[in-house]
């Protein structure tokens, strides 16, 4: 079946040259070759993930200035109405003061005026009864 000449040794070396020149010139450089793209895809990865934790980062932070922005211009919009309110309030109530202050005036005038019209028609009833009571005595 077998024969062991020299022929299962000269094989067996030129197996085990074939290794070892395969080994050299194509298993080393090809595995050399898969290390480096593994290694480039683990630092790529290991960036990526860098990347998308900095833009979640970035992308908190924002929301967070976002939502600060908005409470301090809601904050500033509350006072600006506020303040409106208040200057609504003190010119309603300068009108208020004027108006009462000119309807003061107004009775005052009309009070001289009442005054003053009693007084003429005081005299005017004293004239007239000085003048009937004179045609009474002239007259009798």
């Amino acid at each position: 079946m077998f024969d062991f000449d020299a022929t299962l040794p000269l094989m067996a070396v030129q197996f085990l040259l074939l290794t070892a020149i395969l080994n050299v010139v194509f298993f080393k450089p090809l595995t050399k070759s898969l290390e480096e793209r593994s290694d480039y895809i683990r630092s790529n990865e290991t960036e990526a993930r860098e990347r998308l934790a900095k833009a979640e980062r970035l992308a908190e932070q924002y929301e967070q200035e976002l939502a600060s922005t908005r409470r301090q211009y809601q904050a500033t919009i509350a006072a600006a109405q506020q303040e409106a309110q208040k200057i609504s309030a003190q010119k309603i109530a300068a009108a208020q003061q004027e108006a009462q202050a000119q309807r003061e005036q107004a009775q005052r005038e009309l009070d001289q005026q009442k005054q003053e019209a009693l007084k003429t028609l005081e005299q005017q009833v004293e004239s007239l009864s000085h003048q009937i009571l004179d045609k009474l005595l002239l007259g009798a």
